[in-house]
This record gives structure tokens, C-alpha cells and sequence, in this order.
């Protein structure tokens, strides 16, 4: 069995990062499988949505400690290039069309969590915790992980959650707005799942621009995000998909954008 598994459930990819015998540690092999997966995802219009997950009840524990040991005989220039094998598969979570949803279970820590907060929807079992814990071992973040905190939570806060380390709790993310559902252990997958199958149910493209707008609406001006409103707006509004929408609404019937999928 390899690093990364996949299958699909109805319209919902679900990729899973197989090395529980080290927490599902990050690899070279989990990056690739993972980028092939969501280039899968963007290119098959029958996924609607893919969801993340780790095996053996563990989200991810991040780096590898010792693979980390060995950085500090690699030039500078060859340990950039290692980091950025970790930033092209958070840009992938980014880039791709389709929602991306963490299912986390037991854990997410160190570029672990910035891998479950890059992506669009977060669903945890409410005994899971996550970990930014790279100040203990003498690190810094990465992954995105100081941009995903500065997205919910004060200066003051994201400076707390660095410089101290601390396990946060889900309930307390969830909280903050930064997990969206909370479950039962164990039961973070078929929430997850569940979730992706109401999403299957949405205007495709749609999502996709909502997806983009989403992501650039804090760093952009105000006058620039209108301006990628209008033209998001303007181009849906001449689509296939608000036509079903719209007609279905004054007929007094359920849209069907399933068809949009094929």
C-alpha cells in the first residue's frame, strides 16, 4: 500500500495519508500523491469535492523529525527547495476548483495544521487538537500557517498559539470559526464526506468562484475585491447555472446541478 490512498465516495474524492506507523508524517511521497489527487479532482467534473484524511485515527503530525535533523547539513538553497515541496501542495489546495475539506482525527501538528487550515472547510472530531508547536524544536512556521491563523484570529492570538506551542483544542477553534463542524470521535470522515456530498449538490462553477473570492477577499483592497466580484457576478449571471437556478426558483422546484458535473 502506498503513501497515499484514494477512493471515491459518490461525487467526493477522499485521499488519505497512509503512515500511521509515524502519524502520517509528511513526505516527498505524500506531496506527490496528494498533488496528483487534486489535479484529479480538478480535471474529472464528476468530483465534486475531496476530502482529506489521515489512517490509523491520526490526521497528521507533520514534519518528520528526524528527515528535519538532516536539513541542517543541506545548503540553504536545498533547504528551500524542501520546504517548497510542502508550499506547492498547500498553493494545489489553494488552486483547485473543487472544496477542500480536513477530516481530522487524534491530531494536526505542525505542518499538519497548516495543511488542515489551508483547506476551504474543516471538519474535527471534538476530542482532536491542533499543534503550531514549531518554537519548541528551535523552528518557524511554514506551510501558511502565520497567513490561515491571521485569518481568524488576532495579532496577539496568532503571537500566543507561536511563540508558546500550545495544543489547541477544537472546540476552541471551532469557536474562533476556523473548524466548521465538530463530530463524535471517529466520525470526522463521514461528516466529512456528508459534508462533500451537499456540496456535490451546488453549482460547480459557482463554487468555484466563490472558492477564489473567498481566498483573496482579506488580502485585497475593498476596491479590488469589487472589481472581482463584478466580473465573478457578471460571468454567472450569463451561465447555464444560474438559468437553472433562477428558473427552478420562479417554478417553484429544486435546481438541478448535477447536470453541470458531466
Amino acid at each position: 500500500m502506498g503513501a497515499v490512498l484514494t477512493s471515491i465516495a459518490g461525487a467526493v474524492l477522499h485521499v488519505v495519508n497512509n503512515n500511521p506507523a509515524a502519524r502520517n508524517a509528511l513526505s516527498v511521497e505524500y506531496y506527490e500523491g496528494l498533488r496528483a489527487a487534486l489535479a484529479r479532482a480538478a480535471d474529472d467534473p464528476a468530483i465534486a469535492a475531496v476530502v482529506l484524511s489521515g489512517a490509523g485515527g491520526f490526521f497528521c503530525a507533520g514534519g518528520n523529525i528526524n528527515v528535519l535533523k538532516t536539513r541542517a547539513a543541506m545548503t540553504h538553497d536545498e533547504r528551500v527547495a524542501a520546504i517548497n515541496g510542502l508550499h506547492e501542495v498547500i498553493r494545489a489546495i489553494r488552486d483547485c476548483p473543487r472544496p477542500v475539506i480536513a477530516a481530522i482525527e487524534g491530531g494536526a501538528a505542525g505542518a499538519g495544521a497548516s495543511l488542515a487550515l489551508a483547506c476551504d472547510m474543516v471538519v474535527a472530531a471534538d476530542d482532536a487538537y491542533m499543534a503550531l508547536s514549531y518554537v519548541r524544536i528551535g523552528l518557524t512556521p511554514d506551510g501558511g500557517a502565520t497567513s490561515f491563523l491571521s485569518e481568524f484570529a488576532p495579532r496577539q492570538l496568532v503571537n500566543e498559539i507561536l511563540m508558546l506551542g500550545d495544543k489547541l483544542s477544537v472546540s476552541r477553534l471551532h469557536a474562533l470559526g476556523a473548524v466548521n463542524r465538530l463530530t463524535a470521535p471517529g466520525k470526522a470522515v463521514d461528516e466529512a464526506l456528508a459534508l462533500g456530498e451537499r456540496l456535490a449538490a451546488m453549482p460547480p462553477a459557482a463554487l468555484a468562484a466563490i472558492k477564489k473570492l473567498a481566498q483573496t477577499a482579506r488580502a485585497q483592497p475593498l476596491d479590488a475585491q469589487l472589481d472581482a466580484e463584478v466580473q465573478a457576478m457578471a460571468t454567472a449571471q450569463g451561465g447555464a447555472e444560474a438559468a437553472e437556478g433562477i428558473n427552478a426558483f420562479l417554478e417553484k422546484r429544486r435546481p438541478d446541478f448535477t447536470r453541470f458535473r458531466q
